[in-house]
């Protein structure tokens, strides 16, 4: 018997992963008094913004992929919230930027994730708006004690905090310190921010829907929107090291809202796997599954072989570059070319049995690929060191953070299935807006300021997200919801799982436990955009005999802690026997499964 962490959950009631124990059992909560999947979801969301405000918040967003019990196909929210209008390649390079900062106002999008909450409860949710909410607030107001990692990030950024954001100090250093772990922290402001949501729902009248969409007027057009238009465009140091005003203004907010499109998908090995579309990392996954298949060799499945593995990475590599040169929220994606099975057998043919340190993009429909200027052969910028915990926050002295993300997956006994990874809006990404308790994001930080790129800066474009959410299907029928935060990792995180888990046979938690690893031999998404070629990071559980063949084929790999790669998250539905399962990451003693 394999040993794991803690046992696959199993039932035909209900199942819940999340990255945090409280937003778990909230979200079971709604199941048991009957509420659905998206009812949960929700309910989880808005708990993870008070539980893991160094990891999510409601100024930043989330995509997910969902399938109902009524329509099963996977369809794609995007609450991912676009430049606001003001963000032009010309304001930034005026201030002499050529790269957008990773934190503070100016680097902030139009938050989405809110928005993309109340649209999925008004559309596929059953359960009132007061009653989804009633866990966040409480957590809020009543407080709830704090993960350890919280007050880490706070005292990472204290100086920022005391010396240039004294509205997050007033919230983040009462008495002059960070929170400490287990301490039972409040934010009134911000449960006060939902009661009013909901007051103001109520004041719609009785019926469901309208009260929901009362809620999202008062946040796209009302009180909040006038609260962000009055603070995100005062002026705060950055990550910069300056001081600059935000773009965000109450304008942005009222010209958006979430939305639905369809997935990107592929058909790997009997199974239809969705991502969200190719303004987003998540086809990185489909263009690695396709390449494996195209290789035809069974051991490039293997994920606990050296073979295996450097399959996979080098696999990756080339996914990843492509990302640099193709994905972005550009008219001009060649997407059904990139998910060929002709390109991917392009690219597998360029997987040797040496490890590369080159950036590689193809050339889908022959196509000459574009790489923005920070990333070409040596105009990069590569750094001496490899942080192995970035699925935990990496925050610096300015605030420059990056993996900061959250993950939820929930499935019911009807059949419906999420999963959703909220991010953005950290603690650390701007400063408090005092009258509703939380920042903004920094997702702009991933926009290039740089013409003609597919990830080019432009208003209303959504930047090139990471975060990536996936749903497996089977015959018709989902099958499969899981996701990890972790930035530039996410995707190759997913991959073994995905093998070990549909291929390999071990169940969910075995497949989560297993020793992880991951490559930065490509350029990072967040400021300031680094990049270590050849660089492969393995936790040191893995075996040593395995360690060195990584070697012997020329990945520089490093050893990270036995347990610091991944938070993954996942629950599955047997559409046969309707037997549910659920398992967690144990990494950080933060994310938990429940169920029955």
């Amino acid at each position: 018997m394999t040993f794991t962490t803690r046992p696959t959950l199993q039932g035909t009631f209900g199942m819940v992963s999340s990255t945090h124990w409280l937003a778990s059992q909230s979200a079971m909560g709604i199941l048991e008094r009957g509420g659905n999947a998206f009812d949960a979801a929700v309910t989880a969301g808005f708990v993870l913004h008070v539980v893991e405000p160094h990891l999510n918040g409601p100024g930043g967003e989330v995509p997910a992929i969902v399938a109902t019990a009524q329509d099963p196909r996977p369809k794609v929210l995007c609450g991912q919230g676009p430049a606001p209008a003001g963000a032009t390649i010309a304001h930034f390079r005026s201030l002499g930027m050529d790269l957008i900062p990773g934190a503070g106002p100016l680097a902030a999008a139009v938050p989405g994730a809110v928005d993309a909450w109340l649209l999925l409860l008004r559309e596929h949710g059953t359960m009132s708006l007061a009653d989804v909410l009633e866990p966040a607030i409480d957590y809020a107001a009543a407080g709830h004690p704090l993960v350890g990692s919280v007050g880490a990030t706070v005292a990472a950024v204290r100086s920022l905090f005391e010396e240039h954001w004294p509205t997050s100090a007033q919230l983040w250093l009462r008495g002059g310190r960070p929170p400490a772990a287990g301490e039972r922290f409040t934010n009134p402001a911000y449960a006060r921010t939902l009661r009013r949501l909901v007051e103001a729902g109520q004041a719609a009248g009785a019926d469901r829907e309208a009260q929901i969409e009362a809620a999202r007027r008062a946040w796209g057009t009302g009180f909040v929107a006038e609260a962000i238009d009055e603070f995100s465009r005062q002026p705060f140091r950055d990550s910069s090291g300056r001081v600059h005003a935000g773009l965000v203004t109450g304008d942005d907010l009222a010209a958006y809202s979430a939305s639905w499109e369809a997935p990107a998908t592929v058909d790997w090995q009997g199974y239809s796997v969705a991502k969200t579309g190719f303004w987003g990392q998540g086809p990185v996954l489909l263009e690695t599954l396709a390449a494996l298949d195209a290789l035809d060799d069974p051991g490039a499945y293997e994920t606990a072989t050296a073979a295996g593995i450097h399959a996979q990475v080098e696999a990756l590599k080339l996914a990843f570059a492509d990302r640099e040169a193709w994905y972005g929220d550009s008219a001009d994606v060649p997407a059904a070319a990139l998910l060929s099975p002709a390109y991917a057998r392009e690219r597998a043919a360029l997987i040797g049995d040496r490890a590369s340190a080159e950036l590689r993009p193809g050339r889908p429909d022959g196509a000459s690929p574009r790489l923005p200027a920070h990333v070409r052969p040596g105009t990069g910028h590569r750094v001496d060191h490899a942080d192995p915990t970035t699925g935990e926050p990496t925050v610096r002295s300015d605030g420059v953070t990056r993996g900061d993300t959250c993950h939820v997956d929930v499935v019911d006994r009807w059949g419906n299935m999420i999963s959703a990874t909220p991010s953005g809006g950290w603690l650390q990404s701007s400063p408090t807006i005092p009258q509703l308790g939380f920042p903004l994001g920094s997702r702009l930080q991933m926009f290039w300021l740089e013409e003609g790129l597919a990830s080019s800066l432009a208003p209303g474009r959504r930047p090139r997200t990471t975060l990536s959410p996936t749903m497996v299907h089977r015959d018709g029928e989902p099958i499969l919801a899981c996701g990890t935060p972790g930035g530039d990792q996410q995707d190759q995180w997913q991959v073994p799982f995905l093998l070990r888990h549909l291929l390999g046979g071990q169940h969910l938690q075995e497949a989560i436990d297993a020793p992880a690893w991951h490559t930065v031999s490509l350029p990072a998404s967040f400021y300031p955009r680094d990049s270590e070629p050849g660089v492969l990071l393995v936790e040191d559980r893995l075996d040593a005999d395995v360690v060195e063949a990584l070697r012997a084929y020329g990945h520089e790999v490093r050893l990270a802690d036995a347990w610091s790669l991944g938070r993954l998250c996942a629950v599955t539905r047997d559409p046969t026997t309707g037997v549910l399962a659920a398992g967690a990451n144990p990494r950080g003693m933060q994310g938990y499964a429940c169920g029955r």
